[in-house]
């Protein structure tokens, strides 16, 4: 077994008047890839920048193995006094080769001759992701790496960092990111740092049962008092069972939306006697959208019905801000025509949290000075509105520039969503924010009467929330959705592939018999039976995912553990192709009975 190329021992950190954290071991092995989790202000930034070498802990040692290549590339790089990103690329003894930041630019499609000063939070992002990967580093430490990515400079990340010979750790609130790519999850929690040797998509499972652990532990000891305060803060059974009823009424509006569209994903046209004509509060008729010679927007025809919640998606340029200014009236087509209902009310909440004046308290920002804040018209004191957004009370009298960017972001949707409206504009939300307040967003829009739209990288987000999809490719067509990211993502798919097979003949082919009016006897049978050997697959997963889940599996059995890891991607497998031959042979069968 290989030798750890870093190890921690006994870390300990003052912050304040006490000990952010204490008594922290950790081995980092060669080909390590770990999530680092943890809320909000529980100091992961802090830890990450400690691990990297940039920050030295009051108490404990660091070891590592000589000549090994540690880089970090931090959440907001501080690129003020470059001319150019370029130049702050290349910047410091530490500084990549030239055309090794070059070639990774080009990739991520970031031009590095621009000027830092106005260089956009994304552009800044790529500059650093290509600097940090080009140092060709043995160990990558990455706080919120897709943070300000579109969806294409994400999945380039991956494919990246799936082929990457060394170890990272990242801190990320990208639930799909860090499911596709992590095999071990670091927790950080009250202080103490825990392990488990499973990926993220475990995480919900373990943390449980460690609650559930601590909870029988302490029955007859004071400390069950704050256990049990912390556990309603997180709220993590409840918000489950939340989710749960909640995903399934959003299968639901899924449906009805679906119902809705035709079958290329155009509006149905609504006739008089149709009973969502009086809840129409968007209608879009053939719009088409320029700037100079390119089209952003060509022809784009929609209705947006009352409570529907809508994903916007696409690359960066592809038109997604101009789609959102479109439809809420902000910019005006070059031809057809966008209505808005009368009555229509929105809140735009977007990413300028600067907006806040850093001096000012939490009260100030919630109820001007005061006490008490009214909340969509009945009134609330800010200390138990506080908690809601999984605030401790106590803040209330606490500065904004004193708050992490999360609890900003938390801040200001507290703020926004306090306001009476039937309209919500969001862009680029889950930014900054950890996954426990991504859970409280998610409720939040859940509870929502009024329309939602979401512009958002965030895949898993949208799967979670959305009930339409809206993408765009940058050709200007729009495609319309009904379901989230993964639904465009499938039907992209299909249309790729029924494109590839519609290609014409060089010389015409010899007359065949009529094609099938059904599926064969296999292929029927297949497609009747697949959902319940998936069901079956999805079970053993879990049950896996659940053993795998304990802590102590590891040092107490690592030959169970190999074994049902081996068995856990071997499942994984078999339910992807699974998945994948059902969806070939609903899309035969639809295609049959058209």
């Amino acid at each position: 077994m290989a030798a750890p190329i870093l190890a921690y021992e006994n870390l300990g950190l003052v912050q304040g008047a006490g000990w952010l954290f204490r008594n922290i071991d950790l081995h980092l092995m060669p080909r390590d890839q770990l999530a680092l989790i943890g809320r909000n202000g529980a100091g992961k930034t802090t830890l990450l920048k400690l691990l990297a070498g940039r920050i030295d802990p009051d108490e404990g040692r660091r070891t590592i193995v000589p000549g090994t290549k540690v880089v970090l590339l931090e959440q907001d790089p501080q690129v003020a006094g470059f001319a150019t990103l370029r130049d702050w690329a290349l910047a410091g003894d530490d500084a990549p080769a030239p055309y090794e930041v070059e070639a990774i630019a080009d990739q991520l499609g970031i031009d590095l001759s621009r000027e830092a000063a106005t260089a956009s939070g994304g552009e800044r992002r790529r500059a650093a992701i290509a600097r940090a990967l080009a140092q060709d580093p043995d160990v990558l430490f990455l706080d919120e790496p897709t943070n300000h990515l579109d969806l294409a400079a994400i999945e380039w990340l991956e494919e990246w960092l799936g082929r990457f010979r060394g170890a990272f750790v990242a801190i990320s609130h990208d639930r799909a990111f860090l499911t596709n790519l992590t095999k071990s999850t670091l927790w950080l929690d009250r202080g103490a740092l825990r392990r488990a040797e499973i990926g993220f998509g475990g995480f919900d499972a373990w943390t449980e049962r460690v609650y559930e652990e601590e909870a029988r532990n302490a029955q007859r000891l004071e400390a069950k008092l704050k256990i049990e305060e912390h556990w309603l803060l997180r709220g993590v059974t409840a918000r489950r069972s939340r989710n749960q009823g909640r995903l399934a009424k959003l299968h639901e509006m899924r449906a009805q939306r679906a119902a809705m569209l035709g079958p290329q994903g155009a509006a149905k046209l609504v006739t008089a006697s149709d009973d969502s004509k009086t809840k129409v509060v968007i209608d879009a008729e053939y719009v088409t959208k320029r700037f100079g010679d390119r089209t952003i927007i060509r022809d784009f025809t929609f209705r947006v019905t009352r409570g529907d919640r809508i994903g916007v998606v696409g690359a960066n340029g592809a038109g997604k801000t101009t789609l959102l200014k479109l439809l809420t009236g902000e910019v005006a087509p070059d031809e057809g025509r966008v209505k808005l209902a009368k009555t229509l009310d929105g809140v735009i909440i977007d990413q300028q949290r600067k907006l806040m004046a850093p001096d000012k308290r939490i009260r100030d920002i919630l109820a001007d000075g005061g006490d008490w804040i009214e909340v969509l018209g009945q009134k609330k004191h800010i200390a138990g509105y506080l908690k809601e957004f999984l605030f401790d009370p106590n803040m209330i009298d606490a500065r904004v520039g004193t708050l992490s960017g999360g609890e900003r972001s938390r801040l200001l949707l507290a703020r926004e969503f306090a306001r009476p409206s039937n309209l919500l504009v969001l862009d680029e939300p889950t930014n900054d924010l950890d996954l426990e307040t991504l859970d409280l967003l998610q409720d939040v829009i859940g509870d929502y009467e009024g329309t939602v739209l979401i512009v958002s990288h965030d895949r898993d987000f949208l799967d979670r929330t959305v009930t339409l999809t809206l993408g765009l490719d940058g050709s200007g067509q729009v495609d319309i959705v009904a379901g989230g990211y993964a639904d465009w993502v499938k039907q992209r798919a299909a249309r790729t592939a029924a494109t590839r097979g519609s290609t014409p003949k060089a010389a015409p082919a010899p007359a065949k018999p009529a094609a099938r009016a059904k599926l064969s006897y296999k292929d029927q049978r297949d497609l009747d039976l697949l959902p319940r050997e998936i069901e079956t697959i999805e079970a053993s997963i879990a049950r896996d995912e659940a053993l795998l889940a304990d802590p102590a599996l590891y040092a107490r059995d690592p030959g169970r553990f190999n074994a049902l890891m081996t068995g856990l991607e071997t499942a994984r497998r078999r339910k992807e192709e699974a998945e994948l031959r059902w969806l070939e042979l609903a899309e035969m069968a639809e295609n049959l009975g058209g």
